[in-house]
């Protein structure tokens, strides 16, 4: 069969008999591991020149960019993991979150294609483990969060708007550059 020069090849979708948590966290857990999945097979098509192009506005490179949404997967998760405890964000603020982009921006700057995706997959499938480990009561436990004036957010939510959401903003800012 003959693909079009817009089909993306298929990347491995993970398994799912590893599911161990309830309704809400398998289905946050497979909506991150959709985002992750479509960066990944979105990536695998770059060609060399598509991931060393800088984001408009942003101006990392994307191959940067999708290795940093595999690195912070685990952060995300810690965090995460705080609020599911009931533990307040402190000290987590946009300038920090801007200082740590810049600086991973310059350690990776020549991150290769094959070992960006690796650790996209595998930082996924381990903050996707993560998510089904929790209960619902720690998905709706709330405590400040630094990163959002102190607002007493739920683990849920952050995990929504972090971690699950990271991939797909990402996947949509290199769609949009590279008109695709």
């Amino acid at each position: 069969m003959t693909r079009s020069a817009t089909q993306e090849p298929a990347v491995e979708t993970p398994p799912t008999s590893t599911k161990r948590g309830g309704t809400r966290a398998n289905a946050l857990a497979d909506r991150l591991e959709q985002g992750a999945h479509a960066l990944a097979t979105l990536a695998s098509t770059l060609t060399d020149t598509e991931w060393q192009t800088r984001l408009p506005h942003d101006g990392r490179k994307i191959g940067v960019v999708v290795h940093h949404v595999a690195s912070m997967y685990s952060l995300e998760m810690q965090l995460a993991q705080g609020l599911a405890d009931g533990t307040p964000m402190t000290g987590v603020t946009w300038d920090v979150v801007h200082d740590v982009n810049a600086k991973h921006a310059v350690e990776f700057d020549a991150v290769s294609k094959d070992t960006a995706i690796a650790l996209l997959l595998s930082n996924s499938a381990d903050a996707a483990a993560a998510i089904r480990a929790l209960t619902d009561g720690q998905l709706d436990s709330a405590a400040p969060v630094s990163l959002n004036s102190d607002a007493p957010l739920t683990c849920q939510f952050f995990i929504e708007d972090h971690a699950m959401r990271h991939s797909f903003h990402h996947l949509a800012r290199i769609r949009a550059a590279l008109g695709r």
